[in-house]
């Protein structure tokens, strides 16, 4: 799978996409993660990539070129699933989007910053707009990085145990369970009997209980 992220600041990114699970999904050659400077693509000789606004008001808004450019340059050498737009407006992150996204192959992340971004772009290239929350950040590189990380931890052969991420939290609308490891005794505080019998089918039925119930308790939205 290879994602093409465009970004004002890239060296933003590189320290995210060098470690762990998302460092090792790069080195098997599961996951391409390819970062572009949009200044590279500014047509004027101070290399900005924003302007006012028209009609007035505070802030800047990043310019259609540098975008326009980038974005056809990939698209003249591969096709591409979706362009996504990291945007506090847009659909919020969950995990059926993540699981979605990571059936697909190619995938380009633009990442905004000031007032925004163009509106001809989100109308003419921007095939998906997603937000990781209601709150406001500096710029689109945190969410293209939370984005690319829900995403590749899903591709088979990336997690060293693949029942892992089928058991996560939002799989099949459930928080996960409780999670315990040795000691199985620890300043008086146990583990639960259960966990050591042995019994699958009782540990798999205590695990969907407590699943259940600490959804009900924290995000009951999702049983809805």
């Amino acid at each position: 799978m290879r994602f093409d992220i465009i970004s004002v600041l890239p060296d933003l990114l590189s320290s995210p996409f060098a470690h762990s699970i998302l460092q090792r999904a790069q080195s098997k050659g599961i996951a391409q993660i390819h970062i572009h400077n949009l200044r590279d693509y500014a047509n004027n000789k101070h290399k900005s990539v924003d302007d006012y606004p028209y009609g007035g008001g505070s802030g800047m808004v990043m310019s259609i070129e540098p975008f326009a450019v980038c974005i056809e340059n990939l698209l003249a050498e591969r096709s591409y699933d979706e362009v996504i737009f990291m945007t506090p407006d847009g659909e919020t992150l969950n995990q059926t989007i993540a699981n979605n996204l990571s059936t697909k192959e190619n995938i380009i992340i633009l990442c905004g910053h000031y007032k925004g971004i163009d509106q001809r772009i989100r109308d003419i290239f921007v095939t998906k707009e997603i937000s990781i929350g209601d709150y406001v950040l500096s710029g689109g590189e945190l969410p293209a990085a939370v984005l690319v990380d829900a995403v590749t931890r899903l591709i088979p052969g990336v997690l060293n145990d693949e029942t892992s991420a089928l058991s996560d939290s939002f799989q099949g609308d459930l928080l996960d369970a409780p999670v315990y490891t040795r000691p199985a005794e620890w300043r008086g505080h146990k583990v639960p009997e259960v966990l050591l019998s042995g019994h699958e089918a009782k540990i798999n039925e205590w695990r969907h209980e407590e699943a259940l119930k600490r959804t009900q308790q924290r995000r009951p939205d999702l049983l809805s």
